[in-house]
């Protein structure tokens, strides 16, 4: 059995994995989908994982040598710090903020080349602004009822992860698995398997879906989930691919 941590990303609504929980709680796994404290301004990474190392605890005291964290745009950081910090058996970033050794999350931006790659994706769209637009870059592919739903559990997210200067300290041993959704318009496909590769040195698992991807395609993100960490019993030994340090 599996014990699954997954985390949200900006707004911090573990409701947001419920789709895919459902999924991987169905084939006898454990899931722990904190919410975490995005609404707190004093909060940043560490706090961040604090609180969903926590409620890990709660479920899974102990070793936790079959624990997958999951961390899903801005939850990518905090995914790193948990697999840095305490033995997992593997990590997972979905759509995520691939972090860099010693980068921050609010320098993320401009150090990733995002800014210029929004833009471009942008144009190629054939738009003219490349400015926030929440339906086009988020909403476009979720149904318009889950879209409704989540925001009764959305939090406002403060600026607590950018500001709290904590930057990845060391790349974590944990082998490590990018999946991208080909349709996200937030964070463009191509940029992100250019970061898969440059950060984590790792080819990306890309699946159909937009930013939102355990929303918009929970079936096809939960099959690349289970794919990551195949069942031994099954599969025989897990290999891990080569990381960038």
């Amino acid at each position: 059995m599996t014990t699954w941590l997954l985390l949200a990303g900006a707004g911090g609504a573990g409701w947001y994995w419920h789709l895919v929980a459902e999924r991987l709680r169905a084939r006898g796994d454990e899931v722990v989908a904190p919410d975490l404290p995005a609404d707190d301004p004093t909060a940043g990474i560490p706090r961040y994982v604090e609180v969903a190392l926590a409620a890990l605890g709660e479920v899974s005291e102990g070793d936790r040598s079959d624990v997958v964290v999951v961390g899903s745009s801005l939850g990518g950081p905090s995914a790193a710090e948990i697999a840095r910090t305490t033995p997992v058996r593997r990590w997972v970033l979905v759509n995520a903020m691939i972090p860099a050794v010693g980068e921050s999350p609010g320098d993320w931006w401009t150090a990733s080349g995002h800014e210029e790659a929004k833009e471009a994706a942008v144009r190629a769209a054939g738009r003219e602004d490349a400015g926030f637009d929440e339906e086009w870059e988020f909403l476009h592919d979720v149904p318009p009822d889950l879209a409704a739903a989540g925001a009764e559990h959305q939090r406002e997210q403060t600026d607590g992860p950018f500001v709290d200067g904590w930057s990845l300290p060391a790349w974590p041993d944990a082998p490590v698995t990018v999946v991208v959704g080909r349709d996200d318009r937030f964070f463009p496909a191509d940029f992100q398997v250019r970061l898969a590769r440059e950060r984590a040195g790792v080819e990306a698992v890309v699946i159909p879906g937009g930013h939102l991807l355990a929303l918009a395609n929970p079936d096809g993100l939960t099959e690349a989930l289970l794919d990551a960490v195949p069942d031994p019993a099954r599969a025989g030994s897990e290999s891990a691919p080569p990381l960038a340090q």
